[in-house]
């Protein structure tokens, strides 16, 4: 934050004091939550950059704005062997994200009170930034995003993201309501989250800001939590993608991808994407990645947050796209399962699907979007294969052949070259779902 804005600074800095956000408890582990391991694993925004498969190991990832440390003890996870760094302006945040990342057992964490605007204090070059659920507080994003940026090494990556305006529409209605009422002129305590409250369940069902921002969860267990993240939330702003990309480009960042970035697919908003109105089957394929996501918001605001990877202009190394390699490519590629893939309960069911001849509901591990995904018999060994080690391309053909030797049409010996293709077929859209990624050697 700025001098211009103290009041605030202090106002947000004491309810995340006396309400750390997240409020899990220290022994609650994000092991069996493959979700969330995925989107904090920093292999996938590596990989979407450069086409390549990194080592987490050694890395340093710095957690920017960590909170109570339930996102650093995630990135933990997630990443094995990194260091872990975490800065955040809440003293009691952070007492609690050392105790969480201790608890534990991760000795390769350390955590400081400390600004954003600060990290070059830390002496620290950071190989991955994960700043959530942060930066819409801050009165300049873009000073925000180079402050962060003057810590990130050359090749690193910054992932942050911002409410949308459109989609939290009816919270900052909320909010405006409450301030209003003076209920957000101090810090919210318990007195004035009972306001919001009765407030609330004084209103008809059908008055739109009730059924917009309101549930029964919000008068339950943990309606602390949900009100003051949400109705009585110090400091929060929404933003557009113009915004993101306006704040990038004076940052002078290079915006990779957004971290969902199936779920923003323009085309999915049509009933036929490849029977368009006239004007718009010619003018969509030509507007860049900016104007989609426009569109997209303008059309179907149904993601609260424009969370996104970003870093240095001219980082990425260049690279074919797996839809367009040649076979002689396709021949020299080595095939990773992704690393959140690789848990008991995955091999368990690969297992029963491969010895039972019955296909495999690979969407059920990792949801990265709306399509169902299954894959048969023979695919699931390929994925049973590689959950020990990476392999080869024409190393999978020759297990597939193993596996399944006759052509089922025509009962005869089933072709390399007819394996090789179906593979690469099958292998095209786990790649394209992020369920595996794809590596090959350079061609003279």
């Amino acid at each position: 934050m700025t001098n211009s804005t103290p009041d605030l600074w202090a106002k947000i800095r004491q309810q995340f004091d006396s309400s750390p956000y997240p409020n899990h408890a220290l022994d609650k582990s994000p092991k069996g939550d493959v979700n969330a391991l995925y989107i904090h694993n920093i292999i996938t925004p590596y990989y979407l950059r450069n086409q390549k498969v990194i080592d987490t190991k050694n890395k340093v990832i710095l957690d920017a704005g960590c909170g109570s440390g339930y996102k650093s003890l995630i990135l933990a996870e997630a990443n094995p062997g990194a260091k872990i760094v975490g800065v955040d302006i809440s003293e009691e945040s952070i007492k609690l994200a050392r105790q969480r990342l201790e608890y534990h057992g991760f000795d390769n964490a350390e955590f400081h009170v400390l600004s954003i605007y600060d990290l070059p204090n830390l002496d620290y070059q950071f190989d991955y930034i994960n700043c959530d659920e942060v930066l819409y507080f801050f009165p300049d994003i873009a000073v925000a995003l180079q402050a962060m940026k003057a810590v990130l090494k050359p090749e690193g990556i910054i992932r942050t993201n911002l409410h949308s305006s459109f989609q939290r529409l009816p919270f900052f209605r909320a909010q405006k309501l409450f301030s209003l009422m003076g209920l957000m002129d101090g810090n919210p305590e318990e007195l004035e989250m009972d306001i919001v409250v009765d407030t609330m369940t004084a209103l008809k069902d059908n008055v739109n800001l009730k059924s917009t921002t309101w549930d029964s969860k919000r008068e339950g267990e943990n309606r602390k939590e949900r009100i003051l993240a949400n109705h009585l939330l110090q400091g929060d702003k929404g933003y557009t993608v113009t915004d993101m990309f306006t704040a990038l480009s004076a940052a002078n960042l290079e915006f990779i991808n957004m971290r969902n970035w199936r779920q923003w697919d323009l085309m999915n908003l049509f009933k036929e994407p490849d029977n368009l109105p006239a004007f718009l089957g010619m003018s969509l394929p030509e507007i860049s990645l900016e104007d989609q996501f426009q569109l997209f918001e303008l059309l179907h605001p149904v993601h609260r947050l424009l969370d996104f990877w970003c870093g240095h202009p001219q980082a990425a190394n260049p690279f074919v796209a797996v839809s367009e390699w040649s076979d002689a490519e396709w021949e020299n590629a080595t095939v990773h399962l992704h690393p959140e893939l690789k848990t008991a309960d995955f091999k368990t069911e690969v297992m029963a699907c491969v010895s039972e001849g019955k296909t495999f509901p690979i969407r059920k591990y990792l949801a990265l979007g709306e399509e169902l995904v299954y894959v048969d018999s023979s695919m699931a060994l390929c994925l049973l294969l590689l959950f020990d080690k990476p392999l080869s391309m024409m190393s999978l053909v020759e297990h597939w052949q193993q596996f399944r030797p006759l052509d089922p049409l025509t009962a005869k010996p089933i072709d390399k070259v007819k394996v090789f293709h179906l593979l690469q077929k099958l292998l095209s859209v786990l790649q394209d779902f992020d369920y595996i990624m794809l590596e090959t050697q350079s061609q003279s």
